[in-house]
């Protein structure tokens, strides 16, 4: 049971924030080649402009609040724009032909492959932002402020902008002013091919690899396409040198202001907890004068620094990987039993409503693929604990809700059940669903259709109902373990003022028939009135007719590999 009443610390509290993360390269790629490690030429390229009012339609329709444009800031890749004035990329320090949307070369410019006129590609940007808000969306964008690109540069700085390390000591391991730590009198040197001759990647000294590798020869398993920052902490001491202000911290805080003044409404931070907390408490309170509205989502993974990045740091949300979305994934591979829900919620009691629920992103594996459940259409029980447990944001990504199973090896990324962020390609499904800017069902199989539909229906219900919106929840498994199959059964409430939603799933492979206690506790908690009352089954519309009280049980059918919402109005006498 848990019993916290907190509003979420986002500003439009009403609101169940869905986010629909997409990566604008695949998204509207409509060429069907993708040849293995094949070029931009031969595989195309998606762009910001063919983001238009139809697919964001399309994108609000299914629900979604925010939309997270992942991969637009400028980064490292194998396509030349030197014609447009943009310095060419070494190829031996760029992973896959696009590159990885996470190795920054210019933080104040656009990414040149998704614009149709690359010298107008801020302007595109611009205009993508603009039609967002115009559909009702609110946009994300990545910040990435543990690492760069090997070769940053930056050609759309402002004159008064200086680039990260052109003012640094390059004779110092560690020097609180410098934006990067050097492996002094050492060339870089990673277990790779760096090339020969003209096309060899020189680097001297050698600059601390982004995965905190502090030494010149990265393996292939480390981001040796990267630089790692530095905020002011002496790696071998752990020593923080935060007065005077370091350097860096100016520098990324300029960055933030200058996608916040351009319209961005929040920032997906990439690793986190691999900057200072202090860093975060300063810059996320001072991009919060500019604008208050803007939120911060923290890419996190030790729940230890969970509570310390939310109430030091100023985040308004975290990733929950470790507890929820790896729970869910490990009961649908039948590694752990249903009623461990229970635990996830009790590690991050308090914090709940900070916290970001998705069973899939850019970093893990397809949910529908055969690493994970194998079969989309049996992961509705994740996808409605995951959406509807808290009043926290939830996320999806681009595809997930057509059952994608990012099947292929595409160049760099090998056969792993991900959609490759480094490689020019399409993603099939979404493909089909793009439809040339079409944005329809036409090319989708009777499952595709089936499964989007259900995505809608459960995504728009998070906000159409205050009890998922804005309700408090209530755990019934603690009254139920003899009621049903806790291996494969859950339950709870959540509920707002006078409304009601009973919420069970079954991850189990057979038809399930289920009697629910609701305890006294309850009903004095969350005064419920004892009585008859009408259901209403939320996903399907069949009503019935049930006496609530702690003497009588809830008869509940649940097919296999699905879940009920039942909504409770007392028939008043």
């Amino acid at each position: 049971m848990n019993n916290n009443k907190n509003k979420s610390n986002d500003k439009n509290a009403n609101n169940k924030i869905i986010i629909y993360q997409l990566l604008p390269r695949l998204f509207t790629n409509s060429c069907s080649n993708n040849v293995f490690n094949g070029s931009i030429e031969q595989n195309g390229v998606g762009k910001l402009n063919d983001i238009d009012k139809r697919a964001l339609d399309s994108i609000k329709a299914l629900g979604a609040t925010h939309v997270w444009y992942t991969g637009v800031i400028e980064h490292a890749t194998k396509t030349n724009y030197f014609q447009h004035g943009i310095k060419s990329s070494n190829s031996h320090v760029v992973k896959g032909n696009a590159g990885s949307p996470y190795a920054i070369r210019d933080y104040y410019d656009i990414d040149p492959d998704l614009a149709v006129d690359v010298n107008r590609r801020v302007e595109e940007f611009e205009a993508l932002v603009m039609r967002s808000h115009t559909c009702g969306l609110k946009v994300i964008m990545d910040f990435v402020p543990n690492h760069v690109a090997r070769e940053y540069y930056s050609d759309k700085k402002r004159s008064d902008v200086t680039d990260l390390g052109a003012e640094d000591n390059q004779g110092m391991f560690f020097d609180p002013n410098n934006n990067f730590y050097y492996i002094t009198g050492q060339q870089f040197s990673p277990n790779l091919d760096m090339g020969a001759g003209k096309e060899q990647y020189v680097e001297f000294p050698a600059k601390a690899t982004g995965n905190d590798c502090f030494n010149a020869t990265p393996t292939v398993n480390d981001w040796y396409e990267t630089v790692k920052l530095n905020y002011g902490v002496d790696p071998w001491n752990g020593s923080k040198h935060f007065t005077p202000i370091p350097r860096t911290w100016f520098k990324m805080l300029h960055i933030l202001a200058y996608w916040t003044q351009k319209g961005v409404d929040g920032f997906r931070c990439d690793m986190a907890h691999m900057v200072p907390v202090e860093f975060w408490q300063w810059a996320i309170g001072e991009i919060k004068k500019l604008n208050p509205g803007v939120i911060f989502i923290a890419e996190i993974y030790d729940v230890e620094l969970y509570r310390k990045y939310i109430f030091n740091g100023g985040f308004d949300y975290l990733y929950d990987k470790v507890t929820l979305y790896d729970t869910l994934c490990n009961i649908l591979m039948h590694k752990q039993h249903a009623c461990d829900i229970t635990k996830c919620w009790q590690t991050i009691d308090g914090i709940q409503d900070h916290m970001l629920n998705f069973l899939e992103n850019h970093d893990e594996q397809r949910i529908a693929s055969y690493q994970k459940a194998g079969d989309a259409m049996k992961t509705l029980p994740a996808l409605i604990v995951s959406a509807t447990l808290s009043r926290g944001p939830f996320m999806l990504y681009f595809g997930q809700e057509l059952g994608e199973k990012g099947m292929g090896a595409q160049g760099f990324s090998g056969e792993d059940g991900r959609t490759s962020i480094f490689d020019y390609c399409s993603v099939p499904s979404v493909r089909r669903w793009y439809n040339e800017g079409k944005c329809n069902a036409t090319q989708l199989t009777h499952t595709e259709t089936a499964l989007r539909q259900l995505y809608c229906k459960v995504l728009n219900l998070c906000n159409q109902e205050k009890s998922l919106s804005q309700g408090s929840f209530f755990d019934l498994m603690y009254v139920n373990y003899c009621n049903l199959d806790p291996q494969n059964h859950y339950v709870y409430l959540r509920y707002h003022g006078n409304e009601i939603v009973i919420v069970a799933v079954n991850f189990g492979n057979e038809k399930s028939s289920i009697q629910i206690e609701i305890p006294l506790h309850a009903f004095e908690l969350l005064n419920i009135k004892q009585g008859d009352y009408r259901l209403i089954e939320l996903l399907s519309g069949r009503k019935m007719k049930q006496n609530i009280s702690p003497s009588n049980k809830v008869q509940l059918a649940i097919e296999a590999h699905n879940a009920v919402l039942w909504k409770m109005t007392k028939i008043e006498e």
